[in-house]
């Protein structure tokens, strides 16, 4: 993950701010950023481009931010033989995302539950 990545979050004025800036940053994360293979359930591969995210819940410290945030994203599962092309799921990815206060930096754990 780029250095600094999530600066302008700590940069928010309020909790609704920076739901809205995180969610922002997320999508605008390079492509394999994410830890998004964990909640592919038919084998597939991940599809990033086009991800959702929702805030579910916050705490802040003097030390970082940890965030439960919701992916929504597509799996792309490859056809069972010649016929069939590889088709389009509907995925979900529960992560919490903490962010160090000092440095900007984040770092992503896929949460459970």
């Amino acid at each position: 993950m780029p250095a600094k990545t999530f600066l302008k979050c700590l940069e928010a004025k309020d909790s609704s701010a920076l739901a809205q800036e995180l969610c922002s940053t997320l999508k605008a994360l390079p492509s394999g950023t994410l830890p998004l293979e964990a909640a592919c359930g038919q084998g597939g591969m991940v599809d990033d481009r086009g991800i959702a995210a929702t805030v579910l819940g916050m705490e802040q410290t003097a030390d970082h931010i940890l965030a439960r945030v919701g992916i929504f994203f597509t799996e792309v599962v490859g056809g069972c033989n010649c016929n069939e092309g590889p088709i389009e799921v509907n995925a979900y990815c529960l992560l919490e995302v903490r962010i160090d206060r000092a440095t900007g930096n984040g770092r992503f754990t896929v949460a459970t539950g």
